[in-house]
């Protein structure tokens, strides 16, 4: 039976990271589609290049959220009800995550999940969260790019976890979100060397 719980847990976080808000948000907004302008990648960052900050924001928000609340009840369910154990906790994160990068409701075309993750690891460990966080806003503070910044903290993150804590499913599920999370930002990646990477702020035209 707990294996089924689990197997339900880790399947529901997924249909819950599936729900991309950038496009959601900016529909109910009246905001152009974000996969239709800037990087084309339906996220916070992306949203704010339409010069709605308050949209930018939600949408963050509830990426964020939608990292976070999944782990936060798998945790209630592995201390108070012995559903399951940590390694049930750490795949219903990546799952999230997973969801975000590859959405059943949108054709399985999503976003770069930074904002996911960072809820994700929100909910494994709010030590570990804003050591990543603080690294993310300090290297966009100095460099404006929020592409590099998420590259940092997703280079750090696994790293805060094993010299830290513990080297457990939590940072196994950890290294696997930074993987993926640097391999979304290739195209990112190939920009900032090529001195073309847009910074935060910048407002881009629909296409």
């Amino acid at each position: 039976m707990s294996i089924a719980y689990s197997l339900a847990a880790v399947v529901g976080a997924y249909l819950i990271g599936s729900l991309s808000f950038a496009v959601i948000v900016s529909r109910a907004m009246g905001l152009a589609d974000p996969r239709s302008y800037g990087s084309g990648n339906p996220g916070a960052t992306n949203v704010l290049r339409t010069g709605n900050r308050v949209a930018a924001v939600i949408t963050l928000a509830l990426d964020a959220l939608k990292g976070y609340v999944p782990v936060v009840l798998a945790f209630i369910g592995a201390e108070h009800h012995h559903w399951w154990g940590d390694g049930t906790v750490a795949a219903v994160g990546l799952a999230a995550f997973l969801g975000h990068l590859w959405p059943v409701f949108f054709h399985f075309k999503g976003g770069k999940g930074v904002a996911t993750a960072a809820g994700v690891l929100f909910g494994f460990n709010p030590l570990l969260g804003l050591a990543t966080l603080a690294t993310w806003v300090i290297i966009a503070a100095f460099f404006r790019y929020s592409s590099l910044a998420s590259l940092a903290a997703a280079a750090f993150a696994p790293f805060y976890q094993l010299l830290i804590w513990d080297a457990d499913m939590f940072a196994l599920a950890i290294f696997v979100m930074s993987l993926l999370l640097v391999w979304r930002h290739e195209g990112n990646i190939r920009k900032l060397i090529a001195g073309t990477e847009s910074k935060l702020g910048h407002k881009a035209r629909p296409s």
